[in-house]
Parts: structure tokens; C-alpha cells; sequence
């Protein structure tokens, strides 16, 4: 019986290609579906044979682990080399962007208290 490993929708190229090698390094066997024409099923890598299932689960836990830490540490010397914008550079320059959602958030907020002040008077 199969067993569902990994879950594909959502998930960024390279990362589905590392999962696949890690499986093809460990000689484990595995198919793929994919979400079909209408986006409706699931998208996902799958063991042909459960006795595997606790060995790639081992090795992909340990493979995002990894991941995790190295997407993180890139993001934290992107932040000290100044390359990730921050929230004034961001209205420098896309102003009408950004007066537009600040806008956007005090209509859905003024629409959630609208009730609440209506009742005090």
C-alpha cells in the first residue's frame, strides 16, 4: 500500500528536486501525482512500500531541518548587508502601493467597529 511522504503543492522547484534526489541517494522507491487539470488533487511524492516510510521521514525531517537553518541564515545576512528593504524603503518607493493597503486596513478595521459604535448611541 502507498504512503504519502511529501506534499508538493506550494513547493518551490528546487526543493521538491532536492526531495527526490535524497529519495534516488537512499534507493528508496517512490512515485509522484501531480494536482491534475483542475488543481484539485494532491500534488505529492508517495512511498510504493510502507516499511520505507520511517527511514525517508527520518532523512527528510533531517534534509528540512537543514534547509530551515540555511534559507535562515542567508535571510540573516541579507538583513546586515542591507539587502532586505525595510518598511520606509518599501513607501520610498511604491508609495500608491502602500497608502492604497493602509487604506485598505483602515476601511476593514472601521468596517469591524462599525457595529460596536453604532450600538453606543
Amino acid at each position: 500500500m502507498a504512503k504519502l511522504l511529501f506534499r508538493l503543492n506550494q513547493v518551490e522547484d528546487d526543493e521538491a528536486d532536492d526531495v527526490r534526489a535524497l529519495l534516488d541517494e537512499a534507493e528508496i522507491d517512490y512515485y509522484e501525482t501531480d494536482a491534475g487539470r483542475w488543481r484539485i488533487s494532491i500534488a505529492a511524492i508517495w512511498l510504493r512500500n510502507d516499511d520505507d516510510y520511517e527511514r525517508a521521514r527520518s532523512l527528510l525531517d533531517e534534509y528540512q531541518q537543514q534547509r530551515s537553518e540555511r534559507l535562515n541564515e542567508d535571510y540573516q545576512q541579507r538583513l546586515r548587508n542591507g539587502e532586505v528593504p525595510t518598511l520606509w524603503q518599501r513607501f520610498q518607493e511604491r508609495p500608491a502601493d502602500m497608502i492604497a493597503v493602509l487604506l485598505a486596513i483602515s476601511a476593514i478595521i472601521g468596517i469591524m467597529i462599525w457595529p460596536f459604535v453604532t450600538m453606543i448611541d
